[in-house]
């Protein structure tokens, strides 16, 4: 086995252990969308089925359930071979794709104002609360997946199964972009800012400003994201 092989399954094996209350795909794919989004393997990088199945302790055959649940949200493709490697979108593809995300995060909240009730404001509310609680030290990655749910109970508000489906697909494919934009240093209070702001205007069903509030979230996700991409081309 060659040196990068055998660092892969290093990479791949602290603590990735599959329970058995979840199908062995289910697990693979929530253990490698990790490795994706903090960059431990990442864009470009070609997937060994065998050594990766190794380092998960599975078989390939629940590996290749696996890949092809991440294929569907757009980080893992397959080349002319059809050998699969972790996606690198470009910025215009990543940029085209959050454009479509913020439009139906506009209709979102514009119908969550309409359709929610009292208890979901509530738990809306609280997720808003939870982020602000986090301690300074808390990992970018804990940040990140409350500010999902924070989104995403905000869609489920809007009570509208094909905003939720479409939403939920388009938010798959861009589940990477938004972590870099997310655990930057800087990132963090805007997030923040952009939340109250977001919850603000829910709370008091002003359905137009909140389907502003929660555009320019997302406008500001694809400033950021720009911002990285120049500040790596200058390094």
């Amino acid at each position: 086995m060659s040196k990068p092989h055998q660092s892969l399954v290093s990479i791949v094996s602290k603590g990735a252990s599959v329970p058995e209350r979840r199908s062995l795909s289910a697990e693979a794919a929530d253990t490698l969308r990790e490795l994706i989004l903090l960059e431990k393997l990442a864009p470009g990088t070609p997937v060994p089925e065998r050594d990766l199945a190794e380092g998960l302790g599975i078989s390939r055959t629940p590996l290749k359930d696996a890949l092809r649940i991440l294929e569907t949200e757009g980080l893992i493709e397959y080349g002319p071979t059809r050998r699969p490697r972790i996606a690198d979108p470009s910025l215009e593809e990543i940029t085209q794709n959050i454009e479509v995300l913020s439009a139906l995060e506009g209709l979102a909240g514009d119908l969550a104002c309409k359709a929610a009730d009292e208890g979901d404001l509530d738990e809306i509310r609280a997720l808003s609360q939870s982020m602000h609680a986090l301690p300074d030290d808390a990992t970018p990655l804990a940040f990140f997946h409350l500010d999902m749910a924070f989104h995403a109970r905000i869609v489920e508000a809007a009570k509208n199964a094909p905003l939720a489906a479409t939403h939920k697909q388009y938010n798959a494919r861009l589940w990477r972009s938004r972590f870099m934009s997310s655990r930057q240093q800087d990132r963090r209070e805007n997030t923040l800012a952009e939340h109250d702001a977001i919850t603000k205007s829910l709370i008091a069903r002003n359905g137009p400003r909140t389907s502003h509030e929660m555009r320019q979230h997302l406008e500001s996700t694809i400033r950021n994201l720009h911002h990285i991409r120049a500040s790596s081309d200058e390094t």
